[in-house]
């Protein structure tokens, strides 16, 4: 890569041959790989209602939740760090510590924190449609700031399809008011925003460093900050069990395993075909829930409709012309 990725900057000359050989940019293994990433996040929805009910959390208590996000993230930067080792047969040490810090800031810090408190201030319906507009942030912000790849309208309709499924799906046996507050919506639009962001950095620094070791890293200090900015305003987890210590660690895998796939795909392919496929995650979150905590009343026309224009909008963002990673 001759030029340096920065917002607003021109569009990079890639290392297309190396990209295009890697078979993570293979369209059916890079679907295939990104749905198990949004699967574990959607595992990820009923496993976070469950946490709060061993750990004794309120729908209302923001500080406690983000003290057991911050553990469930500095769980999953020490599993992604300790797997690093084993493969390497070494020790791996934060080699960039100026990306590591953006990546938390951005990735895990930003995002979570004000995801969680804007979470307490709205409903999970429009919580999860402002979440899912973020696809359509995460294709401007790398169109149009970072300059990665062009901005296409089979991109944008995909999206949009996308977008539309994700609507429906979470209206299904539920509705929807127009009331709008800066600590609600505003926050969750800001957390899209910040994960937005997190992309494009993601896929700048993932042409000479390895992705593996900045997310392990970020998350582990991203999840310590997290962990400190929950515990001193008051945050607490209480009833720590077997069960709740299990739940913890998976959700750690949840982060470790997705996000360090995600960042690998992210690196090489388009960040607007690999971000089409997280329209995917609040599908299998509703299906998980229903499996595992049994909620009802959300299956019908609507959810299959959803499920087709999900599927939709990913194969026309995927199949816009060949792949050239950010050289159309």
């Amino acid at each position: 890569m001759k030029n340096t990725i920065i917002p607003g900057g021109s569009i990079p000359e890639y290392d297309i041959k190396n990209n295009a050989n890697n078979k993570l940019s293979k369209t059916p293994v890079m679907i295939s790989l990104a749905m198990f990433c949004c699967f574990l996040w959607g595992s990820a929805f009923p496993c976070i209602k469950v946490g709060y009910r061993l750990f004794g959390i309120s729908g209302s208590d923001s500080a406690s939740q983000i003290l057991f996000a911050g553990v469930r993230f500095m769980m999953a930067g020490i599993m992604v760090v300790l797997v690093k080792c084993v493969t390497e047969k070494k020790p791996v040490l934060p080699s960039a510590p100026g990306k590591i810090a953006v990546l938390s800031l951005f990735q895990t810090i930003i995002q979570y924190i004000f995801f969680y408190i804007g979470l307490a201030h709205t409903t999970g319906v429009k919580s999860s449609i402002i979440t899912g507009s973020g696809t359509f942030i995460t294709l401007f912000v790398c169109c149009l700031m970072f300059r990665q790849e062009k901005l296409e309208k089979r991109k944008i309709a995909g999206c949009l399809l996308g977008f539309i499924g994700l609507i429906l799906v979470n209206l299904t046996g539920n509705s929807i008011d127009f009331d709008v507050s800066v600590f609600g919506e505003g926050f969750i639009l800001i957390a899209a925003f910040s994960s937005a962001m997190a992309s494009g950095f993601i896929k700048m620094f993932s042409k000479d460093s390895d992705v593996v070791m900045l997310s392990g890293y970020q998350f582990f200090f991203g999840g310590i900050v997290m962990i400190l900015a929950g515990y001193f305003t008051g945050g607490r987890l209480g009833g720590i069990s077997a069960a709740g210590t299990g739940l913890i660690m998976y959700m750690g895998f949840i982060s470790a395993a997705a996000y360090t796939f995600w960042g690998l795909l992210l690196k090489y392919n388009d960040v607007s075909k690999v971000s089409a496929c997280k329209f995917m995650t609040p599908v299998f979150g509703v299906f998980l829930s229903f499996v595992i905590l049994g909620e009802s009343g959300q299956f019908g026309w609507q959810m299959v409709l959803s499920l087709v224009l999900v599927c939709a909008g990913i194969f026309i963002v995927n199949s816009s012309g060949k792949a050239k990673n950010g050289n159309k």
